[in-house]
């Protein structure tokens, strides 16, 4: 079992997140570190995961009342009153299939579980991304919706799913 500890990122994360970040691309999209900075700012959770030697994966979620562009986040505004919007999730290929993702969620989840009652996110159907997918569906993400961006380039499937207050 890896050993992991989950973290509130700082500046100095910045680039060791944004490394993996674009290693990851096009299963998320690019950002320059001056995007995370604004990101984070407003943020109500940027988590990393650190094994004892390096990053392993991060997770940034943004409330709904934030100042963000995105066509996947402003659909969820159109039709949601309050919920957190996983903006990205990003674990180390090297480390994939180790929890790492969901140890993130379990954390997002303990922490914004009392405040929001909704999380939404999208996934790429196009360039697909099925590992992805099958992830969110088992945490228990339920599609609400598809829409092409990127002039036409990417189709995403919307999704969301229920938060559950914490219980301590």
């Amino acid at each position: 079992m890896l050993n992991l500890t989950i973290n509130q990122a700082m500046e100095d994360d910045y680039p060791g997140l944004l490394d993996l970040n674009n290693l990851a691309v096009p299963n998320v999209n690019a950002i320059p570190t001056e995007t995370l900075a604004s990101l984070h700012s407003q943020s109500v959770y940027l988590g990393v995961a650190r094994t004892s030697t390096e990053i392993a994966g991060f997770l940034l979620a943004l409330p709904c009342t934030a100042d963000y562009d995105s066509p996947n986040f402003q659909y969820f505004k159109r039709r949601y009153e309050a919920f957190a919007y996983l903006d990205r999730i990003v674990v180390d290929q090297r480390l994939r299939g180790r929890s790492i993702g969901a140890t993130l969620y379990q954390d997002l989840n303990r922490m914004l579980g009392d405040v929001y009652p909704l999380l939404a996110c999208e996934v790429n159907l196009d360039p697909p991304n099925p590992g992805s997918l099958r992830f969110h569906q088992r945490l228990g993400f339920n599609s609400v919706g598809t829409q092409q961006t990127e002039g036409g380039t990417k189709r995403v499937s919307l999704l969301m799913k229920a938060l559950s207050p914490d219980p301590s």
